[in-house]
């Protein structure tokens, strides 16, 4: 059974058997059981597994089909990938990415002189390094550094300042005419197409980066005055990650096709590129009919390679090279953050925890009756009766008329004939069911922080799949919101009838339930902020021997407390003398309570802040 949307989102990477969800590779294995193998070698709280093989299938996935595309066309251009670092700078993943990627000549985007070193240290001499952003001479400095290193880099210029920086910078590195070598020039188009979607801004004139149609120019005639028409190759843009709609890239790709061919024939000889930017959108929603993007990567590369070879035909210029930089296409579903359950908040809404009085108030009484007396026909008449009384009764306590005990039982009944009437109006899809949903909705405490793990969530509002590892063949039927750990009532995912999660009712103190968070590989960690100083998740890369059997490697355990103090510029040695000193200085206990203090101190400094679940604590003892 599928309730969790896996034929919208999972592209065939996760499936569920049986009553688990399974990784549809090498053997099959439940995510449950690589969490529980990586649990049982002492790593606690939230764990975040990497899947390099899927960063690999959607690498091939986008060359394949852009190739294959190319070739149906006949195009004469060659088809290029970079892979903007922003996304996920994480060397877990940077360097499974370049590993699974070796075969293609795959490169990397940087943004930053810290990213321009990761891309000059992690890429493989003679695949492409774009250069995006703002820049100054330094990082200007190093880009020469990195073609003098053999580099096929590229730096985009966002303003006519960064040209006359590269024009100098020139000067000092190649003092001998005879030994120029300089990185390749790239011009960032400032589009009057927008974007569409949360990212819109990134086209459009009011976007922060680009060249005008009037800069172009000028930029073009001082390369020309300088002798160094020969360096600009490219003509980039962007027009915004996440792109919801195939239309305006369609309108972006016109514009920018026809100012590679307006160069071209004015004559930049060398122009040979175009790149497109990111944008390749990502399906994250679970639900079919309200699906995030209305295109497939086929229609994508349809696209883009019939109108770059239609403009550059009749303007009579050669079909350019084509350069995508999709980040969260690439990486997004390599990623699954998995945490487990703590508590469940409405548990006490249970009818074994009805108070059994010898007399109760008539209202109280006439909800006893309603509670055990529902029926199909009679669901909806019942319910609005239930909700009716139970305003009726809140305001005699507030009145003083009944007593604290009619108030929990008020409180339950009303919970559990609103639970009864739903499961037995469940056919039924009225406004005034979803409605109720958000009063009887189960609160789940999750071991995560979603400020960490989820910034977009908390950012953006933007959605990911989350589902549960086992129980599979059993209808979850409990609207479910999740609560991180945080001290922070935004640390929470609601439950949204336009976009419902339902989970199982499961009782923590006997059972371990488990969430999993799907598509998390884009952005997630490198925006995870320490709110509340909980730090990043235990991680653990994932891969597979002949055999098909898992491989744990390149495990990262979440910081201890001291480690993320001291990240912070606390000074720890000083942290530890005076807890030490405080203890041992204390008049209330003994030196014999004072060592075994000692010990537990040590102890729980050397845990994260991840909170410890019952089992784990049962482990323990």
């Amino acid at each position: 059974m599928d309730y969790f949307g896996l034929n919208v989102w999972a592209d065939e990477n996760f499936k569920i058997v049986g009553d688990k969800v399974v990784l549809n590779h090498a053997k099959k294995p439940s995510l449950l059981s690589i969490a529980q193998d990586v649990r049982q070698r002492g790593y606690k709280g939230p764990i975040l597994l990497r899947f390099p093989h899927i960063i690999k299938k959607q690498i091939d996935k986008l060359f394949k089909t852009f190739n294959t595309t190319m070739d149906r066309f006949e195009y004469k251009g060659k088809f290029h990938a970079v892979f903007p670092l922003k996304v996920n700078q994480y060397p877990n993943f940077v360097n499974s990415l370049m590993r699974v990627s070796s075969s293609y000549r795959y490169g990397l985007e940087a943004g930053s002189k810290a990213e321009l070193i990761i891309a000059m240290t992690k890429t493989p001499v003679g695949a492409p390094i774009t250069i995006n952003g703002f820049k100054d001479k330094e990082m200007i400095g190093l880009c020469f550094i990195a073609a003098k290193m053999g580099h096929n880099i590229t730096i985009t210029i966002e303003g006519l300042g960064e040209l006359e920086t590269i024009i100098d910078v020139n000067k000092s590195f190649n003092k001998e005419e005879h030994s120029t070598v300089m990185p390749n020039i790239g011009m960032r188009i400032r589009l009057h197409s927008s974007g569409i979607g949360i990212w819109a801004k990134s086209g459009g004139y009011s976007s922060k980066f680009g060249l005008t149609s009037t800069e172009v120019l000028k930029g073009f005639e001082m390369l020309k005055q300088e002798n160094l028409l020969d360096s600009l190759t490219m003509v980039h843009f962007h027009i915004g990650s996440q792109m919801n709609e195939i239309g305006p890239l369609k309108k972006a790709l016109r514009e920018a096709g026809n100012i590679y061919a307006d160069l071209k024939k004015r004559g930049a000889a060398s122009l040979v590129a175009i790149n497109i930017g990111g944008g390749l959108a990502v399906e994250y929603s679970q639900h079919s009919n309200m699906q995030d993007r209305n295109y497939s990567l086929k229609e994508f590369a349809n696209d883009v390679v019939y109108l770059m070879q239609v403009i550059a035909q009749n303007k009579g210029v050669d079909e350019p090279d084509i350069y995508t930089e999709s980040g969260r296409y690439i990486a997004a579903s390599h990623s699954v953050l998995i945490a487990p359950v703590l508590e469940l908040f409405t548990q006490e809404y249970h009818e074994s925890s009805l108070i059994k009085k010898e007399v109760n108030p008539p209202l109280v009484e006439e909800l006893f009756d309603l509670y055990n007396q529902i029926t199909r026909g009679t669901a909806r008449e019942y319910l609005h009766d239930a909700l009716d009384h139970m305003e009726s009764i809140l305001t005699l306590f507030d009145l003083g008329y009944i007593d604290l005990e009619d108030r929990s039982n008020t409180e339950i009944l009303v919970n559990l004939i609103i639970k009864k009437a739903m499961d037995l109006l469940r056919n039924e899809d009225t406004d005034e069911l979803k409605q109720l949903q958000n009063r009887i909705q189960e609160k789940y405490l999750v071991n995560f922080s979603l400020f960490q793990s989820l910034p977009d969530f908390w950012g953006l509002e933007q959605q990911f799949p989350i589902m549960p590892l086992d129980r599979l063949d059993t209808k979850p039927t409990l609207p479910a919101s999740i609560w991180d750990i945080t001290c922070d009532s935004d640390g929470e995912i609601g439950f949204d009838p336009t976009y419902p999660l339902y989970l199982h009712d499961i009782d923590v103190t006997k059972e371990e339930y488990f969430l999993a968070f799907f598509l998390t590989g884009a952005y997630q960690e490198v925006l995870g902020m320490k709110h509340n100083l909980f730090t990043h998740p235990t991680e653990v890369v994932v891969t597979f021997d002949e055999d098909g059997n898992e491989v744990f490697s390149d495990i990262i355990e979440a910081q201890n407390l001291l480690d993320v103090l001291d990240d912070l510029d606390y000074d720890t040695g000083k942290i530890d003398k005076v807890l030490k000193k405080r203890i041992e200085e204390s008049t209330i206990i003994n030196n014999e309570e004072k060592r075994e203090l000692l010990g537990k101190l040590y102890l729980y400094l050397s845990e994260n802040s991840y909170l410890k679940t019952i089992q784990a604590i049962k482990e323990n003892e």
